[in-house]
């Protein structure tokens, strides 16, 4: 178990990652590409199509991230919170040599049989630099980028949870709730790991990212700057239903198929109805339901923090929160 402490400056400074990184996604799906058993049925029709397209030039990305307990991440990929795959593959390869020293140190610990290109990498060989790079941008054309949209649309939904609990229940709800296996008592987070280990933070704070493909929570300190904020990635919550429509071939065609995969095609087009301000008959009117169908798809919309809800005489008007306007925006990895 790793226990984390906080003081009050980290707790002034705990944040909610606007979106996944691809990056650090497109790492975390390798061991759950050679994992059967990882998130269980949820993973298995992504897992058989992508196979499929592991070609040889690929094959050392599975070494990079192997399958199996206990296995050791290059932390050097999965620290950055980029909004792009090539602005995360940008941050890691100008991270300085310090930190790749320092995550070499860690594989030697922790993968003492890592395969020597590995090392080779960390030692700034140029040529493993480039396969590997290429072989990641390869991997996440592939693998990652035909679900972005639906990724995309169920973390900005997991964030507007996050932010009502945040402002109803203060930081100490955000904490006592992000995942089953995360236990918050003040000052101490207690975060599933394979040692038994204390980390006291500097102050620095907090990020928390949402992550569809790591089954557990995983804190990520950065090896050679302790004072940049603890990254602590989190599952996000879904049933298995909802991961069946992430996990769709693809988002349907138009630019808002991925909002169509997570939401529904009924409840998107409400949503979509809703950027202009509307009432609930407006709503059935442009949409082509009843009002009775409206009200029900716009309640959900507003239980999630998607759509607000304000009365004017006799009559309700329906519009975009935030996090509305920010889920109907543009998706790109």
């Amino acid at each position: 178990m790793l226990r984390v402490h906080f003081t009050p400056d980290d707790l002034a400074r705990v944040r909610i990652a606007p979106h996944p990184d691809p990056l650090a996604e497109t790492i975390l799906s390798l061991p759950a590409l050679q994992s059967p058993g990882s998130h269980g049925v949820a993973l298995s029709g992504w897992r058989e199509r992508t196979r499929t397209g592991v070609v040889p030039a690929l094959r050392p990305l599975l070494e990079l991230a192997p399958a199996g307990p206990g296995e050791y991440l290059p932390e050097a990929f999965t620290h950055a919170t980029a909004s792009t795959l090539e602005e995360g593959l940008d941050h890691t390869w100008s991270l300085p040599r310090r930190q790749w020293t320092a995550d070499l140190r860690a594989t030697d610990q922790l993968r003492p049989r890592a395969p020597r290109w590995i090392h080779a990498l960390h030692h700034g060989d140029r040529e493993w630099g480039s396969l590997v790079r290429q072989a990641l941008s390869r991997y996440h054309a592939m693998a990652i980028a035909p679900y972005w949209a639906q990724l995309t649309a169920a973390a900005h939904s997991d964030r507007g949870t996050r932010a009502m609990t945040l402002a109803d229940a203060g930081v100490d709800g955000l904490l006592s709730t992000l995942h089953s296996d995360i236990r918050w008592a003040l000052p101490v987070l207690h975060v599933p790991c394979a040692s038994d280990a204390d980390l006291r933070l500097p102050g620095s704070g907090v990020l928390l990212v949402p992550t569809f493909f790591w089954p557990s929570p995983l804190a990520l300190v950065d090896n050679a700057d302790p004072e940049r904020p603890l990254v602590l990635r989190y599952p996000v919550a879904l049933d298995l239903a909802n991961y069946r429509a992430l996990w769709a071939r693809s988002a349907p065609t138009g630019p808002d198929g991925g909002l169509t995969a997570l939401l529904g095609t009924t409840r998107a087009r409400v949503l979509q109805a809703v950027e202009n301000t509307a009432s609930t008959s407006e709503l059935a009117l442009r949409t082509g339901i009843s009002d009775a169908t409206a009200s029900h798809h716009t309640g959900v919309l507003r239980a999630a923090g998607l759509v607000a809800t304000r009365r004017e005489g006799s009559r309700v008007r329906h519009e975009l929160t935030p996090l509305g306007r920010a889920l109907l925006g543009d998706g790109s990895p």
